[in-house]
């Protein structure tokens, strides 16, 4: 990877220590663009991973993290971009396997892209009023109603939502490999009355 060429094309590009990969801190309104050299100028022609970050202690707490692979040379590069008002441009042109990743971290984190085209939820129902990985979210989840009236005149019975199934897990103590983690709250086992 030629890193002074990118950080000479895209002054704003911060090269940090990644441990693993070359990884850059980029400005999230070059994020296609740097992408797109990426691709076009140094064979990273494969966009391996993207997906939402929330930071909890950083301004702004949303973020992208995007992992590049150059199949000739079997180099990964990372790329962080820093979310503006909750939003970064997409890049599902450039590479359209992240039409999915975006629409996921859309769903997840609330994260909008700008250009996407199909921005979609993807794993939560459409009316879905939370992103269910900020880290303001409650790890017990929110109540809201399920929006299962269509299976239920098509079925003729009651939807129950199913239960949750609790946590944080916990490890009954021991070596992890024989110790099976268990939720603090088995309550979703129980018998229940029968009404």
């Amino acid at each position: 990877m030629d890193v002074l060429a990118l950080t000479q094309k895209f002054p704003q590009t911060q090269n940090c220590a990644g441990q693993d990969m070359t990884t850059f801190a980029v400005n999230s309104a070059e994020l296609a663009d740097i992408v797109k050299y990426l691709r076009d100028e140094q064979g990273f022609d494969l966009l391996a991973d993207l997906c939402g970050m929330d930071w909890k202690d950083r301004t702004p707490n949303l973020g992208v993290v995007i992992h590049l692979l150059n199949t000739k040379n079997r180099e990964y590069v990372r790329l962080h971009a820093a979310c503006v008002d909750d939003s970064v441009p997409t890049v599902s042109a450039i590479h359209p396997g992240a039409n999915w990743h975006e629409r996921e971290a859309y769903d997840m984190f609330g994260i909008k892209f700008i250009g996407h085209p199909d921005p979609r939820r993807i794993l939560m129902w459409d009316a879905y009023p939370y992103h269910p990985l900020r880290k303001d979210f409650p790890l017990a989840g929110i109540e809201v109603p399920f929006p299962a009236a269509d299976v239920a005149a098509v079925t003729g019975q009651t939807v129950e939502p199913a239960p949750m199934m609790g946590g944080p897990f916990v490890s009954s103590g021991g070596h992890m490999s024989g110790a099976e983690p268990q939720a603090l709250d088995q309550s979703w086992n129980e018998e229940k009355p029968k009404s």
